[in-house]
C-alpha cells in the first residue's frame, strides 16, 4: 500500500538544530579560550572565570537545548501515530458498521424510547411529579417547608 500524501506533523528541524549548533560552537570556543587561558597563566585572573562561566553556561544551555529538540521529535512521532490509529480505527468502525449484515457484528448506536416506552420501564410509585412538589410548597405544606 503506497503512503498518501497527507502532510507530515511537525518535527523540529531547521530552526532548533540551528540553536543547537549555536550553542555548541560557543561552548567549544569558551572551552578553547580557557584551555588557552589556563595553559599561558599560572594564577587564576577575572578572564578564566569569565571563560570559565562561559564554557559552563554554554554547554549547559547546548545540553538542554539538545535535549528538548530530542523531545519535541520524539513527540511529534507519536503524536503522528496516534493521529493515524484514530484515522484507522474510525475508518475500521465506518466499514464495519456499512458492511454489517446483522447486528452482531456491530454494537448499534443507543435510540431514545419513545414516550409510550418510558411507561412500562419504571413503576409510577418511585416518581414524584414536579408540579406535586411545587403545589406543596406554595400551599404551605410540611413538604415544601424548611427548618
Amino acid at each position: 500500500m503506497a503512503e498518501s500524501s497527507r502532510p507530515q506533523p511537525y518535527q523540529p528541524g531547521a530552526v532548533s538544530l540551528f540553536f543547537v549548533a549555536k550553542a555548541g560552537v560557543f561552548a567549544a570556543a569558551f572551552w578553547i579560550w580557557l584551555l588557552l587561558l589556563v595553559l599561558r597563566t599560572d594564577s587564576a585572573t577575572g578572564l578564566q572565570v569569565l571563560a570559565a562561566t562561559g564554557a559552563i553556561t554554554t554547554t549547559l544551555v547546548g545540553v538542554v537545548l539538545g535535549a528538548r529538540m530530542a523531545l519535541q521529535h520524539n513527540a511529534a512521532i507519536r503524536h503522528g501515530e496516534v493521529k493515524k490509529l484514530l484515522v484507522d480505527i474510525s475508518w475500521n468502525a465506518f466499514a464495519a458498521a456499512g458492511n454489517a449484515e446483522s447486528t452482531g457484528k456491530v454494537v448499534p448506536f443507543p435510540t431514545v424510547p419513545a414516550d409510550g416506552e418510558w411507561v412500562g420501564q419504571r413503576s409510577g410509585a418511585d416518581r414524584v411529579s414536579v408540579l406535586d412538589g411545587a403545589a406543596g410548597r406554595s400551599r404551605g405544606g410540611k413538604a415544601g417547608r424548611r427548618r
